[in-house]
């Protein structure tokens, strides 16, 4: 395969160029200009890239398939089919599934289906078995097996002694522990904000100060275990300062920043209902300039969509009882386009920094990189194409961005040399 006349743009190697790129046998052969021209290059499939931005494949650290457990909401190939339109090559399960991923039998299932896929699924495992932060699980030998990190996603470790001996644990092993923040002792209702907007819904909310406490906890024991410790899904602007903070004070502190929790407020549940509706909720306008200030100074290194399918069904029951959680694979790249870079926060380069070479890095993934000799992982878009997400290749379709004008149109996603999502009109043979 040869892409040519694209502008490359690889946030390792500080590389922007435009460029031709030679790929075979799911390698990336040869990066140089005119490529096109030379006899060898003649007879393959040539992707016409003029116009668009080639970037590494877009690696996601924080998704839900729902399988096994869940799989009316999504499994393993409509979730694989999502990220590739959404030009996301990796992704990083959660463990959260039905049984969850504490036993090596359990994470040996899925990666063996995994394979069959056409993007690389990745696969955390969780902390405590049955993720009731009681028991911690076998974590040398859940590595031994596959698992890239560790996680209780979607409940939070309340018993402090308990996580900091998991931090220790994972920094024996190298391992990333990533953290879901919020305390159930201040939560009357998950999923809004306790604020102005839960007032006008008649309900008490979250408010911030569950996320706040438990951060200001667990990057104290971040700092005091050594390990690699990620803050989930951040939405408070003070949690964003916190672990600042604790970075200067030389914690190996992470922290995700999502696509809604950075575009959208509380404000939204007012307009879309329970399809605002996500744990830890949307907050007010001053967390969301606070995230972005931690995306535009590197406190927030990661943006992860927190890919959570729900049916139709569900997602229709009254907000206190509807389920928390969006979809998010498809749409996350135009909204980090719309939201940060077309306002100038950041710049492309920095915003598929966090979505390529930080997750590759912090999780020891092979790819997230432009370079020869390297995985032919690659999603080429156009930065300034206007389009409209009105239909997923999800199961699900619970986000409120459907219907929304967003910026940035993934034209090819190619993962180990292959093209695994592409608008054909533009493909020559």
């Amino acid at each position: 395969m040869l892409i040519k006349n694209g502008t490359l743009i690889d946030p390792k190697t500080k590389t922007s160029k435009k460029t031709d790129i030679y790929i075979e046998e799911g390698i990336i052969q040869k990066i140089a200009p005119e490529l096109s021209t030379a006899a060898e290059y003649t007879n393959k499939t040539v992707i016409d890239a003029e116009g668009l931005i080639i970037a590494p494949g877009l690696i996601d650290t924080h998704i839900h398939f729902r399988d096994p457990g869940f799989t009316y909401k999504e499994d393993l190939h409509t979730g694989s089919l999502a990220a590739a339109k959404g030009g996301v090559t990796s992704v990083i399960c959660m463990a959260n599934t039905s049984p969850s991923v504490d036993s090596v039998s359990v994470l040996e299932d899925i990666l063996a289906r995994s394979k069959k896929e056409d993007i690389r699924i990745f696969q955390a495992a969780a902390i405590s078995h049955s993720l009731k932060g009681e028991e911690m699980t076998d974590m040398h030998e859940l590595k031994e097996a596959g698992a890239c990190g560790f996680t209780d996603d979607g409940i939070p470790l309340k018993n402090a002694a308990f996580c900091f001996e998991a931090m220790q644990k994972a920094a024996e092993l190298d391992m990333p522990v990533s953290l879901h923040e919020e305390d159930p002792a201040f939560i009357q209702n998950n999923g809004i904000n306790h604020g102005a907007v839960s007032e006008k819904c008649g309900i008490y909310g979250s408010p911030s100060i569950a996320e706040e406490s438990l951060v200001a906890r667990d990057c104290m024991l971040a700092l005091r275990s050594g390990a690699h410790v990620v803050i989930q899904h951040i939405s408070s602007g003070v949690s964003v300062d916190l672990v600042r903070m604790f970075k200067a004070c030389g914690a190996n502190l992470h922290a995700e920043a999502t696509p809604h929790h950075f575009t959208l407020t509380e404000d939204a549940v007012l307009e879309h209902g329970t399809l605002a509706k996500m744990n830890p909720p949307l907050r007010t306008e001053s967390d969301r300039m606070a995230i972005i200030k931690g995306l535009k100074d590197g406190t927030i290194d990661l943006i992860a969509t927190d890919h959570a399918p729900h049916s139709i069904e569900e997602k229709a029951k009254s907000l206190t009882e509807a389920p928390s959680g969006i979809i998010g694979l498809e749409t996350s790249l135009a909204l980090g386009i719309t939201s940060l870079v077309r306002p100038g926060h950041l710049t492309m380069m920095e915003l598929l920094e966090k979505m390529t070479i930080n997750p590759a890095e912090l999780y020891h993934l092979p790819c997230g990189k432009i370079i020869e000799n390297a995985p032919a992982d690659l999603v080429i878009f156009n930065p300034d194409e206007i389009w409209t997400p009105t239909e997923y290749l999800s199961k699900s379709c619970n986000s409120p961005f459907t219907g929304q004008n967003l910026y940035g149109k993934v034209k090819f996603t190619i993962c180990r040399g292959k093209i695994i999502y592409a608008d054909t009109d533009i493909l020559e043979y």
